[in-house]
């Protein structure tokens, strides 16, 4: 609604206008958008019925933060609200060119409650433009289903038609598209699309090409493995990861094998075998340095990233030591690297160990050291948008743990906006949810447990 609509031409918006009725001015503006308490409400962090109250002054409406959302949401005139006009905003200051970086978190303003509030508010606004702004993200909180990937499992989808021809150039675009839907946290697009997209590839080793079709089926049951630990569905994880390692052994080269592996340890860890899923990952990793079949950066991302898996498992389970010697190793491969890199879909490097260590450090306790580790962290120069949240979300535990609410919110924010699906995981939301008790300082939490599904 611009400010050409009839609706402030009418007798009633002058008559608002004239009392300064701010109630009366959003209730106006907000039927002539045809939007109903409960749309608005959600988008603001209000109930349906407190928003009723002050549309029809039965209920104060002072909040400044309130105020500015209902004027942006609305097309209102921030004057008619009571509100300073809007300045102009350079680039670099519009929602959608936010950079949110460690400064944001670790630099001195965090001291000031004036520039905190500032602050939260413009993170505030990035972040729900990222959710909110898009017609394709009203649904974005809805939980991915996974029943089409137990029906795969269940064989009760087998002999349906494909949709293309089982081809090694189609599988292997298929097996693509899938790391790169999980590297973008499209994980709603990744649930609905990897059965059909595993069934092609099984259906690829009746089409005469065997050896291409095992590889690509362990390949496409890891990401699906990564996808079911994402959701929390641990037990459906660890029939993936099965999966994914029966097929790799089938004829996969050593690389694909190590990697099945690593997410047979996951889901052992997931379930709370901690010290066997330790033991699969270090084996894997020792099987894999004397492995000479393989191109030599590969081996060592893989190789890397198992050990850091295990590091981190062993911190899982308090074994301080076990899990500083396994990062070691991590880091030695890492040091080899020389730099991060994207390998088969799964990322590897320094800023990876760094990421590792501070998740690590969380998980013993040492909130300090781990936002000592993410300080070393440029999370711009993290190679996919799931690492980029990750890392924001893992300072925002770190934060959690260390009793600084502001900024645990500030990282939940920073990582909603690097990936609004990556938010909606179970464990952010018990940490989100905890934030609500502190609504009155800080703008906008509410509205930001609500969009990532805490308080339903």
């Amino acid at each position: 609604m611009n400010n050409t609509h009839p609706i402030w031409r009418s007798a009633a918006m002058r008559d608002a206008l004239t009392r300064h009725d701010s109630g009366s001015i959003v209730r106006l503006a907000r039927r002539a958008s045809d939007i109903t308490l409960a749309e608005l409400g959600e988008q603001v962090g209000y109930t349906a019925a407190s928003l009723s109250r002050m549309e029809r002054g039965k209920q104060p409406m002072r909040d400044v933060l309130l105020l500015q959302s209902l004027a942006a949401l609305l097309d209102i005139p921030p004057h008619l609200l009571g509100l300073a006009p809007r300045r102009p905003r350079a680039a670099s200051d519009r929602p959608g060119a936010t950079r949110v970086g460690t400064h944001t978190l670790f630099g001195d303003e965090g001291d000031d409650p004036v520039r905190r509030r500032e602050l939260l508010a413009t993170l505030t606004g990035a972040a729900t433009g990222a959710v909110l702004g898009s017609p394709a993200d009203a649904h974005a909180s809805a939980r991915p289903s996974l029943s089409g990937l137990e029906d795969l499992l269940l064989h009760r989808i087998h002999g349906q038609a494909l949709a293309v021809d089982p081809t090694p150039a189609t599988v292997a675009a298929t097996v693509n598209v899938s790391r790169e839907d999980f590297s973008a946290c499209r994980y709603d697009t990744l649930a609905c699309a990897l059965p059909a997209r595993i069934a092609l590839a099984q259906a690829l080793g009746t089409h005469g090409h065997p050896e291409q079709a095992v590889s690509a089926v362990a390949e496409l049951y890891t990401t699906a493995t990564r996808l079911c630990i994402k959701l929390g569905e641990d037990g459906l994880a660890g029939v993936t990861a099965d999966r994914a390692l029966t097929a790799a052994l089938g004829g996969a080269d050593a690389l694909t094998v190590a990697e099945a592996h690593r997410m047979v340890s996951s889901a052992w860890r997931r379930q709370g075998h901690h010290a066997r899923a330790t033991d699969v990952a270090v084996t894997a990793a020792q099987e894999l340095a004397v492995d000479r079949t393989t191109d030599a950066t590969e081996r060592l991302s893989v190789q890397g990233n198992l050990y850091a898996t295990a590091a981190y498992t062993a911190a899982k389970r308090g074994d301080r030591h076990t899990a500083q010697a396994l990062i070691t190793e991590a880091e030695a491969a890492a040091a080899q690297l020389g730099h991060d890199a994207l390998l088969r879909g799964t990322a590897f490097g320094p800023s990876q160990v760094l990421l590792h260590q501070v998740s690590i450090s969380h998980l013993l306790g040492d909130a300090g050291q781990a936002i000592e580790h993410a300080r070393r962290i440029d999370p711009a120069a993290l190679p996919t948008a799931e690492r980029q949240a990750r890392y924001w979300i893992d300072v925002a535990r770190a934060f959690d743990q260390w009793a600084k609410p502001d900024r645990c919110y500030r990282a939940l924010l920073a990582a909603e906006h690097a990936a609004p699906q990556e938010v909606r995981r179970s464990s952010v939301r018990a940490m989100a949810a905890s934030l609500i008790r502190h609504d009155r300082t800080l703008p906008g939490v509410r509205a930001f447990v609500h969009r990532v599904g805490a308080l339903t």
